[in-house]
């Protein structure tokens, strides 16, 4: 009986071995299938402090433009949309391990052609600068002197580290922050004289913040902002996916015309205010 007993847990055991090994092999498999099953979770990695795009509203849901698009994209395709809030300065960490699937926040297509495999363009955006409504700046050289939040890793670090390092070199510094909540506390209390921002967030911010004020009644010393007219440059977002995942692209991006095309997608960008800088087209694809 014990000979049996022994014979039979032998067994038992290499039918777990095996059992196990089948289910490797089958996780490597999905992470390799020419395309993505219904029911599915699509994971989109987004900043959570980078309004209207993406961002926790005050009942501590995820919300914003961009996730908006993608849960649409999921409900279309049958996946189950996942929003995963990330560290912005582990963004590629988090899409090469996959962790998520793609990158869907505001995200810059200039410059970063050749680190992501990304959809068309869908939106125009330009880097803006927010100053306190009595502020004496008015021009970009009236900066000179002055210093300039930004918020880390975001396109208008960018452009001032690169492609307007001429401009940021007349600044008295550059403030870095982790969001653009506290730049404007900064701004309204005097530490800064400026914000370079993504003007579709400036328009956002200042709209929001509008709207709480007349919301408290607070009406002394109210803080005002102004846009200058002068932009520091102009960029395009689209969605990154991981180098080389042509193939869950161009799954979105398909999905992503037909929203174009039925103006779903221009339904959305109203919904955010965003109507002004939605690209609609088909070409230029990375």
């Amino acid at each position: 009986m014990k000979k049996w007993i022994s014979l039979l847990c032998a067994a038992a055991l290499l039918l777990g071995i095996l059992s196990l090994s089948g289910c490797g092999k089958g996780t490597e498999n999905a992470g390799t299938a020419p395309k993505r099953q219904a029911g599915n979770d699509f994971i989109v990695g987004f900043d959570a402090g980078f309004p209207p795009y993406g961002f926790i509203d005050d009942n501590g849901n995820y919300v914003g433009f961009d996730l908006d698009l993608a849960k649409e994209v999921c409900r279309r395709r049958g996946w189950h949309f996942v929003a995963q809030p990330i560290d912005w300065d582990s963004k590629d960490m988090e899409l090469s391990s996959g962790t998520i699937d793609c990158i869907w926040n505001g995200f810059t297509v200039n410059g970063r052609e050749g680190k992501y495999t990304f959809s068309d363009p869908y939106a125009d955006n330009t880097q803006a600068i927010v100053v306190r409504g009595n502020s004496d700046i008015h021009t970009l050289k009236d900066l000179a002197g002055k210093l300039v939040a930004v918020q880390t890793e975001s396109s208008a670090e960018s452009a001032l580290v690169h492609e307007r390092k001429d401009l940021a070199d007349t600044f008295s510094g550059l403030d870095v922050e982790n969001d653009y909540n506290t730049c404007f506390l900064n701004l309204d209390s005097g530490a800064v004289d400026a914000i370079a921002m993504d003007i579709g967030v400036a328009d956002y911010q200042i709209m929001t913040r509008r709207a709480n004020q007349r919301k408290k009644r607070f009406h002394r010393r109210n803080p005002t902002y102004r846009i200058l007219k002068q932009s520091l440059a102009s960029e395009q977002y689209a969605v990154a996916f991981k180098l080389g995942n042509t193939k869950l692209r161009d799954e979105v991006q398909e999905t992503l015309d037909e929203m174009m095309a039925d103006g779903t997608f221009q339904k959305i960008a109203k919904k955010w205010r965003l109507s002004n800088m939605v690209i609609i087209k088909g070409e230029n694809r990375a």
